[in-house]
């Protein structure tokens, strides 16, 4: 089939498919961390191409996360279209205690039913790691379309759970581009917060 064309690098084959797919994905990272409006463009691009590479890997969780991240990237592109700061771009802010506490709690309910409904459906070896990946995106996406800054602190609980499953998945490209993605992540969180604290500030200082 067309979506298992690629290359061989170092022994492993690797796809058109997911390596332009996961090229993409570290664009959005770093677009994001810029607050772009690109980033959402790309995006869709990106889960277009993945999906398709974790159809054909038999993990049904990653390649649904495709179709709910683009449907969110739709979202937010449209929310930072409305929600931009002559001066900062992008407004961006830290969640509060009752926003984190809610983050937490939808991850972990989250993933135990996506996880019993990947595993009653047969699709995915790996339900479990399989569905914390993708609540967590899905999460992740979601709240940089709030532009909260925590979202970045959820990718750092993907990206640990992605490495392993891209590895025993045989797609090894993907689990070297989850590391990349870490250190992105946080250099993004730490830009964020930065830019959160700034407009803080600013909100508070007298005109």
């Amino acid at each position: 089939m067309w979506y298992e064309l690629g290359l061989t690098i170092f022994g492993q084959k690797i796809a058109y498919t997911e390596l332009v797919g996961q090229v993409l994905a570290l664009a959005v990272v770093f677009l994001a961390q810029r607050r772009s409006l690109l980033t959402w463009p790309v995006q869709l691009v990106s889960v277009a191409l993945l999906f398709t590479v974790y159809m054909s890997a038999h993990l049904g969780g990653l390649a649904t996360r495709q179709v709910a991240v683009g449907a969110i990237a739709v979202y937010g592109w449209y929310a930072w279209v409305r929600r931009r700061d002559p001066v900062f771009g992008v407004v961006v802010r830290k969640g509060s205690t009752r926003e984190r506490l809610a983050v937490a709690g939808a991850f972990v309910v989250g993933t135990v039913v996506f996880a019993l409904v990947l595993d009653a459906l047969d699709a995915s070896w790996a339900p479990w790691p399989d569905a914390a990946i993708f609540i967590g995106t899905v999460l992740a996406f979601a709240l940089q379309g709030l532009g909260l800054v925590e979202f970045w602190l959820v990718w750092l609980v993907v990206d640990a759970v992605g490495v392993p499953l891209q590895i025993q998945s045989g797609l090894y490209f993907s689990a070297f581009v989850y590391v990349i993605f870490a250190g992105l992540v946080i250099h993004g969180f730490i830009d964020w917060n930065r830019t959160a604290r700034r407009l803080t500030q600013a909100a508070k200082s007298p005109l």
